[in-house]
């Protein structure tokens, strides 16, 4: 099986991997004061500190948690209290469920938050909670978060950014970014799933979403899962990036687009990100074609229980006709020449035979 899906759940690095099972033969929690609770501590606060250098914060300022759903229920319910939300119109799931009241606010063409919009937006609503994705998980597409911080700052208004497909693909430096919060996954970064942060600004007071025993410094309740932050941890702190695989996407593209696909989103984007839309066949259509061909893609975000729906992302960008026919190409941290080449075939041959109505084959199995 080529894994093109990355973005769904990044492939396990070898030091997360190395992490995580030295980190399960540790009995004890890190709460407790005995000897063994104090290894699981240092555990955990190594794994703080890997997380915060990541993206150029503090330690005290992660807050560790179960992933980047939570991380973005928490700021969201935790700043967005007496404040109007506003939100970009092709943000995660997940926020727009925690935010289901918000102003969505439009993106151009290319993907990228209309930012005279926004600040149309911050006028009328000062002192807004806006809610904005570093990177789209559909489309790879950058968002102008640096702008957007400063019109923020210039209302009053607060800035929570989503920053879980950037993480690991692009630098991140949260003091230039200008976010009030931020929040991050160890499993799209090359991290096990089951861990996440959200990330503060500094000493900013956070309520928690979930209470309990005072862990993280009263700010989320509960026994920290420790094997896997250690492996989200060394995954932050593993440092190879993805630049490499923007030359493999843009090979892959431009085979794609020779068999009549079109590549959605423009400007910065991941580099390992491309959507394509492939007019007239539906993206389950493709996802299924592909996987019979050992190829594993998706159809837009994978947090939508399993379904397979037109994408909200590519009609805000006004590709209404191709919403429902494109699909995500995500190269994992390991991808390679080769197999960008068998996916090149594969897609080709399905563009092909299904532009013309053949219909997808039944597998064997």
């Amino acid at each position: 099986m080529i894994y093109f899906d990355a973005n769904a759940s990044e492939i396990l690095r070898d030091v997360a991997r190395d992490a995580v099972l030295a980190t399960l033969d540790a009995a004890g929690n890190p709460a407790s004061i005995h000897q063994a609770g104090r290894a699981a501590r240092r555990i955990l606060e190594q794994a703080r500190t890997q997380v915060a250098a990541l993206v150029g914060s503090q330690p005290e300022d992660v807050i560790l948690c179960s992933g980047g759903t939570e991380a973005n229920a928490t700021a969201i319910r935790a700043l967005g209290a007496g404040r109007v939300i506003l939100t970009g119109a092709t943000e995660h799931p997940s926020v727009l469920a925690a935010s289901p009241d918000a102003e969505r606010l439009p993106v151009h063409a290319n993907g990228t938050l209309d930012l005279p919009a926004l600040e149309a937006a911050l006028s009328r609503t000062p002192s807004a909670l806006v809610c904005l994705m570093l990177a789209n998980n559909e489309t790879g597409v950058i968002h102008p978060v640096e702008q957007a911080a400063r019109l923020c700052r210039a209302h009053g208004a607060l800035l929570h950014v989503d920053a879980v497909q950037a993480a690991g693909r692009v630098p991140i430096d949260m003091a230039r970014l200008g976010a009030t919060t931020l929040a991050l996954s160890a499993h799209k970064l090359g991290g096990p799933q089951g861990a996440g942060a959200l990330i503060t600004s500094p000493g900013l007071p956070i309520a928690p979403l979930i209470a309990g025993g005072g862990q993280e410094r009263g700010r989320r309740g509960g026994t920290p899962a420790l094997p896997a932050i250690a492996g989200f941890g060394a995954a932050a702190a593993d440092g190879s990036g993805a630049a490499h695989l923007a030359i493999l996407r843009d090979r892959l593209e431009r085979a794609a687009i020779d068999h009549g696909a079109i590549v959605c989103g423009g400007g910065p984007r991941l580099p390992n990100t491309s959507c394509l839309g492939l007019p007239g066949v539906r993206s389950e259509t493709q996802v299924i074609a592909l996987d019979l061909a050992g190829i594993a893609v998706s159809a837009g975000s994978a947090c939508s229980s399993g379904k397979i729906s037109a994408s909200h992302v590519l009609t805000a960008m006004g590709f209404s006709d191709l919403a429902g026919c494109a699909i995500r190409v995500s190269l994992p941290w390991n991808a390679t020449a080769a197999d960008v080449d068998f996916f090149m075939a594969a897609y080709g041959a399905l563009a092909d035979r299904l532009a013309h109505g053949a219909p997808v084959p039944i597998s064997a199995a």
